[in-house]
This record gives structure tokens, C-alpha cells and sequence, in this order.
């Protein structure tokens, strides 16, 4: 039972932690969904620190795999489709958005911004419902 409290607790730690150093660090906000999107428009000079940045996300979860690989799932279920079709809708509700669920729920409030907070009761609420529709009204899962 520790283990399902602690894991959840020190990944928003961490998080936490990012977000605070890349702000204090470089004055920069941490929402992942704007810093792929410009690391891809701008000028590879100045997308330089995005580009760190993102390496560091995926270095950090092979490093997790290398040291703890029980911590992430052994396969991931649903077709390939779907997963792409997912990941699809979830990039263009960032944008939509103005932001992704890092940059409003954890830089936007911490800001306190209005916007991040109507962004991030959306997240939440859509997730909720998401879940309730998959697991009581489709048989759990798809």
C-alpha cells in the first residue's frame, strides 16, 4: 500500500522540482506541449535547451526502465491504431487548449492563472468522465 502512495508522490515531486528549476533556472515555463512545438519551428539555436529538455524527459523514464524496470508496464495494451488516434486527440486538445496538462496544471496554477485553472478542471473532469464511460458503460476497456 506504501508503494501505490509513494511512487505517485515522489513523480510529482519531481515534477514539481523540474518545472521549478527550468523556471528559476532559465525563466522558462515547463509545458511540454509548447516546448516540443517550438523545438520544432524555431531556429535550432535557440531551440537548443527544448531539445535538452525533451532528451531529459526520455533519458529519465530509460533510466527508470534500467533501474526499476517493474515500474513501467511490460506491454501496453490496445491496437496501434488507437494508441496513435490518442496520442493524436491529445495533441490537438493541447493546442486547442492553449496548453498541455503540465503547463496549466502544474506552471498555470502555480501561477495563478485563471485560465489554467478552467484548462485544468477540464482536464480532470473529461478524464473522469472518460473513465467512468470506458469502465461502466463499455465493459472496461476497448
Amino acid at each position: 500500500m506504501t508503494e501505490l502512495v509513494l511512487a505517485p508522490l515522489g513523480g510529482g515531486v519531481l515534477i514539481g522540482l523540474a518545472a521549478a528549476g527550468l523556471y528559476f533556472g532559465a525563466g522558462r515555463m515547463a509545458g511540454i506541449s509548447g516546448i516540443l512545438g517550438d523545438a520544432f519551428r524555431l531556429d535550432p539555436a535557440v531551440a537548443g535547451w527544448r531539445w535538452a529538455f525533451l532528451a531529459g524527459l526520455l533519458a529519465g523514464g530509460a533510466l527508470l526502465l534500467a533501474l526499476l524496470p517493474g515500474a513501467l508496464p511490460a506491454r501496453i495494451e490496445g491496437s496501434p491504431g488507437l494508441l496513435v488516434l490518442a496520442g493524436l486527440l491529445v495533441g490537438v486538445g493541447s493546442r486547442m487548449g492553449g496548453g498541455c496538462t503540465s503547463g496549466h496544471g502544474v506552471c498555470g496554477i502555480s501561477h495563478r492563472s485563471g485560465s489554467s485553472l478552467v484548462a485544468t478542471l477540464t482536464f480532470m473532469t473529461a478524464g473522469a468522465a472518460t473513465v467512468f464511460v470506458v469502465q461502466h458503460l463499455l465493459g472496461g476497456g476497448l
